[in-house]
């Protein structure tokens, strides 16, 4: 293992840690535009995104949009985006991040129904694929490629 880690230091990858939460989510930390949240590290969401609730916390300038969400047992939902946002995970940062916020309400009320915290947001596939994500499920950790990421 210490050769791959030696690599991927070599390839400019930062290691974000991460929890699993009671219901099996990866929780972690992110910061949008310096201010700091709880997220679900969620490989089956292909945008990363905040709940309506979160637009004044993280200074968001939200725009209407014409895509809908699905997923997570809700259909159709209405969306807005926001775009020029900085996001930093650990000490892994990305300039110009674009978020869509929908409404959050069924995933928080179903994560404090099995007494998990509420999240802010989920950062999804985008991230992960535009920056080469690794994910170390045995050591809690998610390694992003540090290239072009950061202020």
């Amino acid at each position: 293992m210490k050769n791959l880690l030696d690599i991927l230091k070599k390839e400019s990858y930062k290691k974000i840690k991460f929890k699993v939460t009671k219901t099996q989510h990866l929780l972690i930390k992110a910061s949008i535009n310096g201010v700091k949240g709880d997220f679900i590290l969620d490989t089956g969401a292909s945008s990363s995104c905040v709940g309506f609730e979160s637009i004044e916390l993280f200074q968001l300038e939200a725009k209407n949009s014409l895509t809908q969400a699905f997923g997570a047992g809700a259909t159709g939902m209405l969306t807005q985006i926001s775009i020029g946002n900085q996001l930093q995970l650990g000490t892994w940062k990305l300039q110009d991040f674009e978020l869509v916020i929908f409404d959050l309400s069924h995933v928080n009320e179903a994560l404090i129904q099995h007494k998990s915290k509420a999240i802010h947001g989920i950062i999804g596939a985008d991230i992960l694929m535009k920056d080469k994500g690794i994910i170390d499920y045995y050591n809690h950790c998610v390694y992003l490629q540090h290239y072009k990421s950061s202020f």
